[in-house]
């Protein structure tokens, strides 16, 4: 029986719970391939519950996103820049949780902000719309993972589950900033993106250990760009940035997250955290093709947050998601 047909069995809850164990722990024991990973990405999309968004849209909508587990206590990066973003025009459509990990997941920095996140699918496509942002909270969307989820729990060691949420977006974006808990998934993560239809991405893992493109450390990535994937690494200094050492960008619980996240739209907050939105929104910018250069995308970025534009959009996210 191939890949993909256990997992249609794990999804349509055909295996027992000793079947799904053996099946995750072999998949973990001899080491995930690029095809494994689509696999699963085709059959946990095939049973989402998807936005009904136009294709023309979904060109567009890029998601940035990280596979936790890097247990590095930063602030929410991939969801200020996800803010950052849509104050420019870009759709984000920000596929998400609570914290699994860490102190405070995607969605509980976002519930601090006052944004709403129980919408329906037409909701958030209408906000994606009318805003360039949307929230799809993975807990309404993957109803199979009520059945998954125990069996997931009682393997001590990580499985599958642990890379597949980046990759599974409901609204079938094209583009990525993705990052990973560590470089050995790199290009296995930017091979599984192209295999199931993504268009540009990033791929990044720190060699500090980071999720994200690190401001302390030299980062690896992949590029997808079509049918062509290319690694290398970037080098903060190289961008004229300082390193910082990684207890700069600390984070805590969703309050705190949420209050230094206004700090970096707002000014008040500079230094190592401004620099580490401002280097991630560099290639997210890229991944959407906004931008043809790093250096490019550092300046719009920069002047998105000078201009005021990014605080006055992020209230108008807040108030939005509350008037649907």
């Amino acid at each position: 029986m191939s890949t993909k047909e256990q997992f249609e069995r794990l999804f349509e809850n055909k295996l027992s719970t000793k079947e799904a164990r053996e099946f995750l722990i072999d998949l973990y024991n001899r080491g995930e391939s690029a095809d494994d990973i689509a696999s699963a990405v085709e059959v946990m999309r095939e049973h989402s519950i998807k936005l009904p968004i136009d294709s023309n849209l979904q060109e567009k909508i890029i998601d940035i996103v990280g596979t936790g587990g890097d247990k590095s206590g930063s602030f929410n990066i991939s969801t200020t820049v996800s803010l950052l973003l849509a104050s420019m025009g870009i759709p984000v459509a920000k596929h998400g949780n609570r914290s699994i990990t860490s102190k405070s997941g995607s969605a509980d920095v976002l519930d601090a902000l006052g944004v709403e996140l129980n919408l329906t699918p037409n909701q958030q496509v209408q906000m994606l719309k009318d805003v360039n942002f949307c929230f799809i909270f993975a807990i309404n969307h993957h109803p199979a993972m009520k059945h998954i989820m125990p069996v997931r729990k009682s393997i001590d060691h990580r499985t599958i589950f642990n890379i597949l949420g980046p990759l599974t977006n409901p609204a079938g974006a094209k583009k990525y900033l993705m990052g990973v808990f560590s470089p050995n998934f790199i290009e296995k993560m930017a091979q599984s993106l192209q295999k199931v239809g993504a268009k540009r991405a990033f791929v990044v893992s720190s060699r500090d250990g980071m999720d994200e493109i690190s401001i302390s450390d030299i980062t690896e990535y992949a590029m997808l760009d079509d049918s062509n994937i290319t690694t290398g690494v970037l080098d903060p200094k190289e961008l004229g940035f300082e390193l910082y050492p990684k207890s700069e960008i600390l984070g805590g619980d969703a309050t705190e997250n949420a209050k230094i996240l206004k700090g970096i739209f707002d000014g008040s907050i500079g230094g190592a955290k401004r620099d580490i939105v401002l280097l991630n929104s560099a290639y997210a910018l890229l991944a959407a093709g906004f931008v043809d250069t790093p250096q490019q995308g550092i300046n719009r970025a920069r002047e998105a947050l000078e201009s005021g534009k990014a605080v006055t959009h992020l209230q108008k996210i807040v108030e939005y998601s509350k008037s649907l």
